[in-house]
């Protein structure tokens, strides 16, 4: 299942090693933060790495945008090592891992963008602008969307410019197939192996700055830092590829199952572990809740049904945990690009929600 995804694309709780691949070299001049970013269609005939660029996203007929980054796709050792102070018993075997090239959003996915999806504001701006919707539109148009909230999902800490929180993993993949469709471009969740290889940006210590978590404050929110609260997006330090906020403000749904012993059975090569069950999945990065030792590079988290036991719709909402006001999501965007078919399992898959 999801054969050809593992061959062309690359792989909470509230409270060495091998050589690197040449890419990493190359890496700091495919994400630097001051290259200025090309429209979003200039990437349409793209075929390599070398051609990748950083790229801004406009949504059409809304306010909101985003920032894509190459990721150059080479080889890295995935989890930590048993010195790795207060690592987890699921972050090893540690293994190489060979990923093919993808780009990331810079940033966690803001409410400004979530929000068009959520209420329908692009089909609303268009009708009041009296613009006939095109196939794209139309396409994007018939895809599932949330429910209304039964509250204000900010919980009150914040809506411009600060990151979308409170979804599924359900949720968070229907985004992905709306703006794939309202776009014309394919996004989709990151894999675990594609997760942490853009979070590590070549290093191999425990955070994408080094070993010392006293350095946090500069990159990461976090619980001694954040006033019980996330913040806005990009105010934080990136890291060496320039990602913001991989370490902290929000965790972040990867697109795999989680499994404590996945590693030990995981392929090389663009490594995948597609969910079958609803719960557990795999959110990375920590969020401005946790203490340091979620947010190292290799720190993993299942999700719980307990993330949405204060709900009180029957049955529960398949779109949000209202207990999990840390785990938001970033997008991806595989260089080279599935089948129709396979697509559709990477915004569908899964059990019946």
């Amino acid at each position: 299942m999801l054969s050809l995804l593992r061959d062309t694309v690359a792989g909470h709780a509230l409270r060495s090693v091998a050589a690197m691949s040449v890419a990493f070299v190359a890496a700091s001049s495919f994400a630097k933060d001051s290259e200025k970013p090309v429209a979003a269609d200039a990437t349409a005939g793209v075929k390599t790495a070398a051609e990748m660029k950083p790229y801004k996203e406009i949504i059409l007929d809304s306010d909101a945008e985003f920032e894509m980054l190459p990721i150059p796709g080479g080889k890295f050792v995935m989890g930590s090592p048993d010195s790795e102070e207060k690592r987890g018993d699921d972050e090893g075997p540690q293994h190489e891992v060979e990923l093919s090239p993808f780009w990331m959003g810079k940033h966690e996915v803001t409410w400004d963008e979530y929000e068009v999806f959520m209420f329908q504001l692009d089909v609303a701006r268009r009708k009041i602008d009296n613009r006939e919707p095109t196939a794209a539109d139309k396409a994007a148009d018939a895809s599932s969307k949330p429910t209304k909230p039964y509250t204000d999902m900010t919980f009150g800490m914040g809506k411009e410019k600060f990151p979308v929180i409170c979804m599924t993993q359900y949720s968070a993949m229907k985004y992905c197939e709306w703006l794939s469709k309202k776009t014309g471009r394919y996004y989709r969740l990151p894999t675990e192996a594609e997760w942490e290889y853009a979070c590590r940006a070549g290093t191999k210590t425990a955070y994408s700055f080094g070993d010392d978590a006293s350095k946090l404050d500069d990159y990461a929110w976090h619980y001694e830092n954040s006033d019980g609260k996330y913040h806005e997006v990009g105010t934080k330090k990136p890291n060496p590829w320039g990602l913001f906020d991989m370490h902290g403000n929000v965790g972040e749904w990867t697109f795999d199952q989680y499994d404590e012993g996945f590693y030990a059975k995981s392929p090389n090569k663009n490594p995948l572990n597609p969910p079958k069950i609803v719960e557990p999945c795999t959110v990375r990065g920590g969020s401005w809740d946790d203490d340091p030792e979620l947010l190292r590079s290799a720190a993993r988290v299942a999700s719980t049904v307990d993330w949405k036991q204060q709900d009180p719709q029957i049955p529960q909402s398949i779109w949000y945990y209202t207990d999990a006001l840390f785990v938001g999501f970033r997008v991806v965007r595989p260089l080279e690009e599935p089948s129709a078919e396979e697509k559709e399992k990477t915004w569908k898959h899964g059990p019946p929600q």
